[in-house]
């Protein structure tokens, strides 16, 4: 606070004369030095400023003079960064990877997390699922559609999409496109407009009307040379002329489970497929919905569930059990990631404070220079407010300039950031392309460098504010030391603890990461690749002996690859990529009405091969052989977990399950479990059934000649393979297609990549937090040596050795490293609990890993302390005591 005016006259006479004599002293040590008077007169008064307030006093009093005074604070403080190039070189580049992390992630968090969807009024859309025994959001069966979309009273509109793949012909070489089968008011409910040609129309999305087509912009320019007279063109899609009646334009951007802006739109409507067409048969279609203006969600989920409670009690065998889950649409999107971008967000926040704290006690050991000086301005009238808004203001220009540095790091590291989410993320990173700089990132990071600025300013402008002005004049500033010291180790100690925390997150990721990849995952993944095979459009038409035929004769051909080793079929799901289940019963147990009242199992429908190409081991009975046909009894073989669970006292070999699908088939024998979710199989759906691919019925055949999964066994290197196989099928015929190739291990690489990418980010932000750490511990040693120059100059004279000396530096900073050690193994107890669901075979107080970051982090603060000791052990006494 201030002190009035007379009051302040008052104190400015009484020290008029001491202060004068100070300057004298101060000018008189620069004349000893060997400066000339006039010379040594304005070096005193260059360092210690124009600091007579007294002719000033009259304008002072009427208060309007802060903006003048902040000018002078700002250049002063400007002039005493210049002065110390080396003190703000550090600080600023501190501070700049600091907030330049933050920004960076925050940008990031922006763009996918709190920046709206790019739609019209986007709080009104909403995804809807079928909700199921196994699935909370589970594919919605197109019959039940239609009466959601006819009986709801709450949605403006709702449309249905389902993802699926077309053989393109007869533009350049035959090849797979990505396709989504949508409904007519798929566009429309999004608020998207074609910017070509015009949208689906309801006549459009039926059967038996002309087959039209939407394209995507990329295919236009990509596939068509960018033709002017795309629109009213046909397309040939698995042999079916399709009229392209609009594009999509290339901003338009979905992505989440089950959606991709593909390169064709087609009406879902006229898809003629019988089981589709079927009310208990799901082909992985999902729905969007806009809501009525002033409608909430809990009010459409009321809605629907009427809806699907009628639906039930009409269809109760197909529905029964069967509800609605609503989703918003922007929480659908972000939902993968939006947990491990704030726990991100929070642990480069850590990085951004240990760096405040480092340069907190850079500013507290150059503030113990500079005592003097502020004892000086004390003297002459400035009171402890205007001391500690100088030191303040010298922070905050600090941090500004850090903070400018930082931004134009981020735009750097936000484009390196986003290219390496979208390279590791399996399915990419949701909205990518709306992260970006704009306003809101502006203001962060100026609200942050500001922040940042207040934040690392405040402890020394306290500590200076105030200073015991004899003792500081007589002793050269000496006086207030061991204040300082303590508060320099209160942050070193804060810095620790908080670094500590970010390596216990960082060495629990790492050890998850090596259990999941030490799990068995139930198969052979060693020179292992799966792909697709879609025959040609022509053959896909033809009958299903056809179909078989040809695709018997591309597995021969893909067998007699050399390098090639076995080759099996699959229909339905790869193991580690996407879900086919069914519902079954036992034959001698009561049969319920409702699938969703019946035991569900996972399926597959695959060839005598497939054991061998897996290495799925066979444990009772046998496999499948050539002579299990269309035409000989069904038969099925089961996975443990399904023996174990629904056959647990007895042999299950004989014993008949019956799926509505494939009818009453015999278990033959039993094989070995495959994880199929993902290594660490979180889903309650365990049990697996295994089918002849050779007993697939007929009207399923069409469907697969568009896409039947290979698994092949090889030895030679992927690449190779990969190609070999590719000519060879060109052999057979230039318009079968292969796609999707991907090896086994790269399949499960896959399903790990967001721990991975987790991990390696909060690997980076503690490796930089154990850096800083490190620094601010090297310098406070450093700092302590400085002042006690003197006293270990008389240690060493009177006898101390220099082994004492190293011991008193070190137990200083292996004592500072003790506390925060235990404050951070504290801290990490308490914080890595947020992380649990990234973790798999640890827990957030894993014993091994907080002893491990205990041993590394003391040992790199032993490491950083024993540089400045070993310096304090080569301290000439006699420059030491000579020193003052």
């Amino acid at each position: 606070m201030r002190l009035p005016f007379r009051r302040r006259k008052q104190r400015q006479e009484e020290l008029r004369t001491e202060l004068q004599s100070h300057l004298q002293m101060a000018k008189q040590e620069r004349i000893d030095r060997g400066e000339s008077p006039t010379e040594a007169e304005q070096a005193t008064r260059r360092e210690f400023g124009n600091l007579d307030l007294v002719h000033r006093t009259t304008r002072d009093q009427w208060g309007w003079l802060w903006l003048e005074e902040l000018l002078q604070d700002l250049l002063y403080g400007a002039r005493m960064l210049r002065k110390n190039p080396g003190f703000a070189a550090i600080a600023v580049l501190t501070l700049a990877l600091g907030i330049a992390a933050n920004t960076s992630l925050f940008s990031v968090v922006n763009g996918v997390i709190l920046n709206p969807l790019p739609f019209p009024h986007p709080e009104q859309l909403v995804t809807l699922y079928e909700s199921k025994v196994h699935f909370e959001d589970g594919a919605i069966s197109y019959p039940n559609f239609l009466d959601w979309q006819r009986d709801n009273r709450t949605f403006a509109s709702l449309a249905a999409f389902a993802p699926t793949s077309f053989s393109l012909t007869g533009v350049q070489e035959a090849e797979q496109v990505s396709a989504e089968r949508i409904s007519a008011e798929f566009f429309s409910t999004l608020g998207v407009k074609p910017m070509a040609g015009r949208d689906f129309t309801a006549e459009d999305d039926r059967l038996g009307v002309s087959p039209v087509a939407l394209i995507s912009e990329p295919f236009w320019r990509e596939k068509f040379g960018s033709a002017p007279a795309i629109v009213g063109r046909t397309i040939s899609l698995d042999g079916t002329s399709y009229l392209v009646v609009g594009m999509i334009p290339s901003n338009f951007s979905m992505h989440f489970w089950n959606f991709r802006p593909s390169e064709v739109y087609v009406p879902i409507g006229q898809w003629n497929f019988d089981l589709f067409r079927r009310r208990n048969t799901v082909f992985g279609m999902n729905a969007i919905g806009r809501l009525k203006p002033g409608v909430t969600l809990a009010q459409a989920r009321t809605d629907m569930d009427g809806v699907t409670s009628r639906l039930a009690a009409e269809y109760p065998e197909a529905d029964k059990g069967i509800g609605a889950s609503l989703i918003p649409l922007k929480a659908r999107i972000v939902k993968d990631v939006a947990s491990l971008l704030f726990l991100l967000l929070g642990a480069v926040g850590f990085v951004l404070l240990i760096a405040c704290v480092n340069v907190a006690s850079l500013f507290l050991a150059r503030s113990a220079g500079r005592a003097r000086e502020f004892a000086i301005r004390s003297a002459l009238g400035a009171g402890r407010t205007r001391i500690v808004r100088q030191v303040l203001t010298e922070s905050v220009l600090l941090a500004i300039i850090g903070g400018a540095l930082g931004l134009a790091l981020s735009v750097w590291g936000v484009r390196l950031g986003v290219k390496l989410a979208l390279n590791i993320l399996p399915d990419g990173l949701p909205r990518a392309e709306q992260i970006g700089i704009d306003a809101h990132v502006l203001l962060f990071c100026l609200a942050v460098s500001l922040a940042v600025g207040l934040l690392f300013g405040l402890a020394p402008a306290l500590k200076t504010g105030s200073p015991d002005l004899r003792e500081t004049l007589s002793k050269a500033g000496r006086g207030s030391s061991a204040r300082r010291s303590m508060a320099q180790n209160v942050l070193v100690v804060s810095e620790l603890a908080m670094a500590l925390i970010l390596l216990a997150g960082a060495g629990l990721m790492v050890r998850s990461l090596a259990r999941l990849w030490g799990v068995n995952p139930g198969f052979n993944t060693k020179n292992t690749a799966t792909f697709y095979l879609a025959l040609a459009p022509s053959i896909s038409k033809s009958s299903p002996d056809e179909i078989r035929a040809n695709i018997e004769r591309a597995r021969d051909r893909i067998a007699s690859v050399p390098g090639v080793e076995s080759v099996a079929l699959l229909e339905g799901s790869l193991p580690m990529q996407g879900d086919s289940e069914d519902p079954f019963w036992i034959q001698g147990q009561p049969k319920a009405l409702s699938d969703n009242d019946k035991p569900w199992a996972l399926w597959y429908e695959v060839d005598p091969n497939y054991l061998k190409a897996m290495g799925i081991p066979l444990l009772r009975g046998r496999f499948f052989a050539r002579a299990d046909s269309l035409h000989s009894r069904p038969v099925a073989v089961i996975d443990e977990t399904f023996a174990t669970q629904y056959f647990p006292n007895e042999d299950p070999l004989g014993r008949i399950i019956v799926d509505d699908y494939k009818g009453p088939t015999e278990v033959v024998g039993v094989v070995g479990h495959a994880k199929h979710w993902g290594l660490d199989d979180k889903n309650a759906l365990h049990a697996q059934m295994y089918f002849p691919f050779a007993q697939i019925r007929d009207r399923a055949m069409p469907m697969i000649a568009k896409g039947v999964a290979v698994i092949v066994r090889y030895h030679n290197a992927p690449g190779t393979v990969f190609g070999s196989i590719r000519s060879a099928i060109a052999e057979v015929n230039s318009e079968h297609v292969i796609f999707k190739f991907a090896t086994m291990e790269e399949t499960i690489s896959a399903t790990l990549t967001d721990r991975r990418l987790f991990m390696i980010l909060l690997l980076s932000f503690a490796i930089l937090a154990l850096l800083l750490a490190s620094v601010g511990i090297y310098g406070v040693l450093s700092y302590l040596v400085s002042r006690q120059t003197h006293e270990i100059g008389i240690r060493l004279a009177l006898g101390a050795q220099a082994r004492d000396v190293l011991r008193l530096i070190l137990g200083e900073g292996m004592r500072m490293a003790a506390i925060g050690v235990a404050i951070g193994l504290a801290g990490a107890l308490a914080l890595t609990r947020l992380m649990s669901g990234f973790l798999y075979g640890v827990t957030p107080s894993d014993p091994l890993t907080l002893a491990a970051v205990a041993v590394l982090l003391t040992g790199v603060a032993a490491g950083a302390c024993y540089l400045p000791a070993r310096r304090a052990t080569r301290v000439d006494p006699i420059l030491a005591l000579h020193y003052e």
